[in-house]
């Protein structure tokens, strides 16, 4: 369980860093668009589609990591007070009932609407430029495919913390820089 604990977590992890250098894309796409709107009066038809796009490969490809590392939204003010044993029980009720039958839809849906917009080529109907986005639907599938993935990862770590009394946590990949900022106050006596 703990080999493919680790598995899940690298892919998600690898995934989730790769789409997130859209945001620099993105950025640099929003400035452009800033660029030759204000200075040249020459607005793109395109930008506001292309950012949206980006936008939502990032968010649904970055699903799978922020759930492999405990980033999404729940009621910590109660779940926080709990023993290990007891978050984990909780855990395992919610990803069978809630979180596979969800994820699961996502992926025969996402797949049906997927294969149906490349049948066609779909383009953005909202975009006076017609930007191909029958491409971007299969994101639905894939994010739903390393979402599975990953939740069975978490399934495997509400097995072991139900049996050991503890979680089993991520690797450290990455430190939030106010954790970092609040390090280096400590160390230089701030």
């Amino acid at each position: 369980m703990a080999a493919y604990i680790l598995f899940a977590d690298r892919l998600s992890a690898w995934f989730g860093k790769a789409f997130g250098w859209l945001i620099m894309l993105m950025t640099l796409g929003v400035s452009y668009e800033v660029m030759v709107r204000y200075l040249f009066n020459a607005p793109t038809p395109w930008s506001l589609d292309v950012s949206f796009i980006m936008y939502g490969a990032l968010f649904m490809m970055g699903g799978a990591y922020t759930l492999s590392r405990g980033g999404h939204v729940r009621g910590d003010f109660l779940y926080r007070l709990w023993r290990p044993r007891t978050q984990a029980a909780v855990d395992l009720v919610l990803y069978i009932f809630f979180f596979f039958p969800g994820i699961t839809a996502l992926v025969l849906t996402g797949w049906k609407y997927s294969a149906r917009s490349w049948g066609y080529g779909e383009v953005s109907v909202n975009s006076p430029a017609g930007i191909p986005i029958f491409q971007f639907k299969s994101i639905m599938v894939a994010a739903g495919l390393l979402l599975l993935i990953q939740g069975v990862a978490q399934v495997f770590r509400c097995i072991l913390c139900l049996r050991d009394g503890r979680w089993l946590a991520a690797e450290a990949d990455v430190e939030e820089t106010e954790t970092i900022l609040m390090h280096n106050r400590e160390d230089h006596g701030g």
